[in-house]
């Protein structure tokens, strides 16, 4: 089987190469995965670049973390699929509910294994059946970005009818939530530092659109749209360089969810918060269930993850450049 290896000590994309392995065969309460589609992530531009939490790989790695297929084999004593499901992966590995286990948790990408490869081994605890509205290309951007919102908006902030929800930026964790949201009956703003992607957010739901470059006191704006009440939820996935203007964007008892490490600097007091009764809360991902109620929820709402462009497995380095700038609206997609 044909898979993509990250060298260990990779500081660009250029230690990716495309290498032949042995195809896996799956043991007691394993389930063998066909993968079709991937996704990309920040997180996996950190891991190239050797830039990830734990610095450089150590050793020579399958990237990315977010991929879906479907079950060709089963070892003994699986029943939770058969041959033939749609499933994905989940982002961590024994990881099913509740708080994290006292165990390590890994993560497939780094330091695991990842999901760009042709044929994939899972043990039947780290997999979830797909939503029957979506295409593998769709479902490959849930494990990560999926999860995370929907743990941010409905785990943690329990989002509700006439909420008000702050998304920065138009990448893939900002675009799900945005569908969330407004599939919860939220009022959603949006920022980014372009009118066109600003207009693309508002046709898939977005009620207002904030540019941050040419509103930089954006927190300004988000006090004017909110008459001066603040909005009551935040998805942070800018980090410290713009966590000083979420501060000042949320409204009385309002959650700040803090999921990204985008930006650098800035000032990270958090005295704004206690003024406001506000709260900060760190996301990262989520577990197995967490993963199964998003894809009811899904289903139930044919939400319809928005994916910016799919490039084929042999054009991969051209995907992880394009997706480096990030000048896409939503999800980038491998196909493989």
């Amino acid at each position: 089987m044909k898979a993509y290896v990250l060298l260990a000590g990779s500081e660009n994309v250029d230690s990716l190469n495309l290498v032949e392995r042995p195809e896996p065969e799956p043991g007691p309460g394993q389930i063998v995965v066909r993968i079709r589609a991937c996704s990309l992530n920040y997180r996996d531009q950190a891991i190239v670049t050797g830039r990830y939490f734990g610095g450089k790989l150590q050793r020579d790695t399958i990237p990315l973390s977010d991929g879906a297929g479907e079950v060709v084999a089963t070892g003994p004593g699986v029943t939770r699929f058969k041959a033939g499901d749609r499933v994905a992966g989940t982002f961590f590995e024994n990881w099913v509910d509740g708080p994290p286990a006292a165990e390590a948790r890994p993560a497939l990408g780094s330091p695991l294994d990842g999901t760009l490869v042709e044929f994939r081994i899972f043990d039947q605890r780290d997999a979830v059946m797909i939503p029957g509205n979506l295409s593998f290309e769709e479902a490959a951007t849930l494990p990560c970005a999926g999860v995370t919102a929907w743990n941010a908006l409905m785990a943690v902030s329990r989002v509700k009818p006439g909420d008000s929800v702050l998304c920065l930026g138009t990448g893939g964790v900002s675009m799900l939530a945005l569908q969330f949201a407004k599939a919860a009956g939220a009022r959603v703003i949006i920022t980014s530092s372009s009118d066109e992607k600003l207009k693309r957010a508002k046709a898939v739901g977005a009620d207002e659109g904030i540019n941050y470059k040419t509103s930089p006191a954006w927190d300004k704006e988000v006090q004017r749209i909110t008459a001066g009440r603040g909005v009551d939820h935040i998805v942070e996935v800018g980090g410290t360089g713009t966590l000083a203007k979420s501060f000042q964007s949320v409204g009385f008892k309002g959650n700040i969810c803090l999921i990204g490490v985008l930006t650098t600097g800035g000032d990270t007091n958090p005295h704004p918060l206690m003024l406001r009764g506000a709260s900060l809360h760190g996301i990262f991902v989520g577990n197995r269930a967490m993963f199964e109620d998003m894809n009811r929820a899904i289903e139930v709402n044919r939400i319809q993850p928005i994916v910016d462009k799919v490039f084929p497995f042999e054009k991969t380095r051209e995907a992880y450049r394009y997706h480096e700038f990030q000048s896409h609206f939503g999800k980038v997609v491998i196909s493989v």
